[in-house]
């Protein structure tokens, strides 16, 4: 994936049915618009997919279908370490890597418990990559079960193995942003992508290889629009609008994610319910009235910039 310079990898919803049920024709609407938009990659089955609330068959499925829409288009990466007994990871590791993905994402928080020592965690690791074959690996420091950040020292010497080929990264933290892309430098095909939109440009201008935000689910196409001109001083004063936008109205963005995420996809057209097994929320008034002011906001963005998106 980091063959495509600055590319934007959804972290993709899973749409739900009022019963509580995947939807796959919402799945694949979807999946259509994450590619329309211009991302450059997928990562299914992952949290904003509610992948902690899918069965282990759904998890398959789920990686399954998007694999099948996207058709080589652009590659799709998939979480794939949901116990704790590390073989048991590995096997499960295998079966998502069956699905077509280019690679499979492995949960910091799942390799060692949240007091455990870094000796157990990275332990841990290397045996995860000594039973996964030749399987490409990547990482992600997920906020669940527990956060588990990982140092650039780490990533490093994960990284030396050969195998390790992508990072979502989420420390929040553009220094070790920066660590991390220069300990990482001499593997062309690694790349770091970093989640937390508050240093986008920054992290992009250090080196990551793009973004793998949860911003992307309301309006992708900006998204990629970043990661093509972040550095184009023909238009500093656009991109700062666009970083300072991010910024301004982050917090509305994760507030009951993901079922303003939904919300806001229904207001664009897409035929998915907000139903989500994560969050018990209900589109209420004030969700409605955020999200309507959202998409505004984004409006007046786009007329302001003169932003040709599609």
């Amino acid at each position: 994936m980091s063959e495509t310079a600055k590319g934007f990898v959804p972290v993709m919803l899973t749409p739900f049915k009022d019963n509580g049920s995947v939807d796959f024709d919402g799945l694949t609407a979807i999946t259509e618009f994450y590619l329309s938009s211009g991302a450059s990659g997928l990562f299914a089955n992952c949290q904003s997919s509610e992948m902690f609330e899918l069965t282990e068959q759904e998890r398959l499925d789920v990686t399954s279908h998007v694999v099948k829409v996207a058709n080589g288009a652009i590659p799709v990466v998939a979480a794939g370490t949901f116990s704790t007994n590390i073989l048991e990871q590995a096997e499960f590791v295998k079966k998502i890597y069956d699905t077509g993905v280019e690679a499979v994402i492995a949960i910091t928080g799942m390799f060692a418990k949240e007091e455990d020592s870094d000796k157990i965690f990275e332990d841990n690791v290397f045996k995860l990559i000594d039973n996964t074959d030749s399987i490409p690996l990547g990482f992600y420091e997920c906020p669940q079960p527990y956060k588990r950040v990982i140092t650039a020292k780490q990533l490093g010497d994960f990284t030396a193995t050969g195998r390790v080929i992508y990072h979502k990264d989420t420390c929040l933290d553009i220094a070790q942003v920066r660590e991390k892309i220069k300990i990482t430098a001499a593997y062309p095909s690694f790349g770091l992508y970093d989640a937390y939109m508050g240093h986008a440009v920054d992290s992009l201008k250090a080196g990551a290889a793009g973004l793998s935000c949860i911003q992307g689910n309301f309006f992708p196409e900006l998204i990629v629009w970043l990661c093509s001109h972040f550095n184009d001083p023909s238009l500093k004063s656009e991109v700062d609008q666009v970083q300072q936008f991010l910024i301004d109205h982050m917090e509305v963005m994760h507030e009951d994610y993901p079922i303003v995420a939904k919300y806001y996809l229904q207001k664009q057209g897409f035929n998915i319910t907000t139903f989500s097994r994560q969050s018990a929320t209900q589109i209420n008034g004030k969700i409605q009235r955020d999200m309507n002011a959202l998409f505004e906001d984004y409006l007046t963005l786009q007329r302001s910039l003169e932003l040709i998106i599609k």
